[in-house]
C-alpha cells in the first residue's frame, strides 16, 4: 500500500503540476514568439484565415493523393492507435472518475468489457507501429531517440493498465500503483518530447493553413 499511496498522491500530483506547467510554458512561448508583420497583399478569392486554417486542418486528416497508397498502413494504423488511446483514456470509468474528481466534470462510461477490447487493439496498433519504425529504412534513418521514448511512455500505460485490469503477476494494489506510475512519466514527458503535439496540433496546422492561403496556396 505504501507504493500506491506513493503513486496515487506525491507521484501524480508532482507530474500533472509538471504537464500543466510545461505545456503552459510552452504553449505561451509559441503565443508570444515575435513575428514580424506580414506585408504581402492576399492573392484574390483566397478564404479568410480562419476558413483557410479549418481546410488545412481537415485537409491533413487524409494523405496526399500521391503518397495515399505507399502510406495506406500508416495512415490506417495511426488512426486505429489515436481513437483507441482516446476510448481507452475518455470511456473507461476508473479514468472518467479521476477526471471527475479533479475537474467536477464527468460524462456516460463505456462497458469494461468494451474499453478490454479495444485497449488490446490499441496496444497491438502500438507494436505494429514501432515494428513499421523499425523495418521502413525511410523512418527507420529519421527516427532518433525522442521518437522511441515517446512510443515507450505511450504504450507503457496500456500495457500496465491491461495487465492491472487483468490481475496478473502481483497483487492488484501493486499492479494499480504500477500504472499510476506509468502515467506520472508520461504526463512528465508530454511538454518536452515529441508527443506535445497533441496540444498543437490543430494550432500548428491552422496556422499553416492560413499562412500558405494567403500566398495563394
Amino acid at each position: 500500500m505504501d507504493l500506491l499511496d506513493f503513486a496515487r498522491g506525491p507521484a501524480i500530483n508532482v507530474a500533472m503540476a509538471v504537464m500543466v506547467f510545461g505545456v503552459l510554458w510552452r504553449l505561451l512561448a509559441i503565443l508570444f514568439l515575435g513575428k514580424s508583420p506580414d506585408r504581402t497583399i492576399p492573392r484574390m478569392g483566397t478564404p479568410g484565415p480562419a476558413g483557410a486554417a479549418l481546410r488545412e486542418i481537415m485537409r491533413r486528416m487524409v494523405p496526399h493523393p500521391t503518397f495515399a497508397f505507399a502510406e495506406r498502413f500508416s495512415f490506417f494504423n495511426g488512426w486505429v492507435f489515436h481513437v483507441g488511446l482516446a476510448i481507452v483514456v475518455f470511456g473507461f470509468r476508473p479514468h472518467v472518475l479521476f477526471i471527475k474528481n479533479l475537474t467536477g466534470i464527468s460524462w456516460p462510461t463505456l462497458p469494461s468489457g468494451v474499453v478490454y477490447v479495444v485497449g488490446a487493439i490499441t496496444l497491438v496498433s502500438l507494436a505494429a507501429a514501432l515494428v513499421r519504425r523499425l523495418t521502413n529504412p525511410v523512418q527507420r534513418f529519421i527516427s532518433s531517440f525522442g521518437d522511441y521514448f515517446a512510443w515507450f511512455v505511450t504504450i507503457l500505460p496500456v500495457v500496465t493498465g491491461l495487465i492491472a485490469v487483468g490481475h496478473v503477476g502481483a497483487r492488484y494494489e501493486t499492479l494499480l500503483a504500477i500504472h499510476i506510475l506509468s502515467v506520472a512519466l508520461l504526463f512528465v514527458w508530454l511538454p518536452f518530447g515529441k508527443l506535445f503535439h497533441a496540444f498543437i496540433v490543430f494550432l500548428s496546422r491552422g496556422t499553416t493553413g492560413a499562412f500558405l492561403a494567403r500566398r495563394g496556396v
